[in-house]
């Protein structure tokens, strides 16, 4: 039986280090000490709370009922002719698994690079950079069910991913705790530097184009774009891009024609939610000990006391602003837990 522990502070557990307690708290190593304390739940009838690295979520106050950190830790692969499929454990750190990747010539990862958080909230979030989301290299995840006990493989059309988006931030919201993912990832590369800031970065380069560039280029252009929420605490990209359609688009155009925008596959369109937020004048806004970054207005930030409350206060503020001039309504990315 793990070790459950009660009222313990959620602080040091979430990127924002915004206060809170859990009601019990246990941290789990492997499947066997996560399905016993999915069974000290279900004994005293508690709401099960899973934690992975905790940069993308943000605590409006205490987490009734028990707060599971899933510290899963393992990695395989099998070769399938020039694809090799490798499965991590969700409690593995994302970017460590981008470099191992990289070290043994395993390519598809690279523009998600010095993306914060595990391997499970990655799929949770379907997360995305530079051209790249986690769906293009998709094959499986396996995740338990939290009132059977049942390991559930699930496959890509089954996570039902969209921008920023899966089954497991809605139907699968409360049900599932992810216990490892599966990646079809190359021995051969495959370069994509279409996506205009890396395009940019590269061409600066000389020599080979390779992965490791590619690599090297992302967390440049991260570093000097996204404060290190050890130094800054935050859970970057605190807002998502929205996506309107080509009529409310046009109109916008009309007004602000220099409006940086992407065409989706649909036709739709994608605006930056940094630019809505800068045209507001909300950019290195500061409330108290919390603010809008300075450098990145897409990242709202704690400086030091600031609550979920706070912070929460603060991004309607951002959204009631951008609703208001752009009639576009922004959708907060981190996932909120407490009361």
């Amino acid at each position: 039986m793990p070790t459950i522990l009660e009222k313990v502070s959620l602080q040091p557990y979430n990127s924002l280090a915004l206060p809170a307690v859990a009601e019990y708290f246990c941290a789990v190593q492997n499947v066997a000490e996560l399905l016993a304390a999915l069974e000290f739940a279900r004994s005293k009838d508690l709401a099960v709370t899973p934690l992975g690295g905790g940069s993308n979520i943000v605590l409006a106050g205490d987490v009734a009922g028990l707060v599971l950190r899933v510290e899963l830790k393992m990695l395989s692969h099998r070769r399938l002719g020039k694809l090799v499929e490798v499965t991590f454990a969700a409690g593995e750190n994302w970017h460590d698994q981008v470099l191992h990747c990289l070290q043994q010539g395993w390519y598809g990862l690279e523009n998600l690079s010095l993306i914060p958080g595990n391997m499970g909230a990655a799929a949770i979030q379907n997360i995305g950079a530079y051209g790249v989301e986690l769906a293009d290299l998709f094959v499986s995840l396996r995740a338990i069910d939290k009132q059977s006990g049942e390991t559930i493989t699930f496959d890509k059309a089954a996570c039902e991913f969209g921008y920023r988006d899966s089954l497991f931030k809605h139907a699968g919201r409360d049900r599932y705790i992810i216990i490892d993912i599966t990646l079809a990832l190359s021995t051969e590369p495959k370069i994509n530097v279409q996506y205009p800031a890396l395009k940019a970065a590269i061409d600066e380069q000389t020599g080979e184009i390779t992965p490791q560039l590619v690599s090297a280029m992302v967390c440049q252009i991260r570093s000097s774009k996204l404060p290190d929420a050890k130094i800054i605490p935050n859970a970057g990209s605190f807002f998502k891009n929205p996506i309107i359609p080509q009529t409310q688009a046009a109109a916008l155009f009309q007004q602000y024609p220099n409006m940086p925008s992407y065409v989706q596959i649909n036709g739709d369109i994608k605006l930056p939610a940094g630019w809505l937020i800068e045209q507001c004048g909300l950019k290195g806004a500061v409330r108290g000990p919390v603010g809008v970054h300075d450098q990145q207005a897409l990242v709202l930030v704690n400086s030091g006391g600031g609550s979920g409350a706070q912070l929460l206060a603060l991004a309607e503020e951002v959204r009631g602003a951008v609703l208001e001039r752009f009639a576009v309504l922004l959708e907060i990315e981190p996932r909120v837990y407490g009361d």
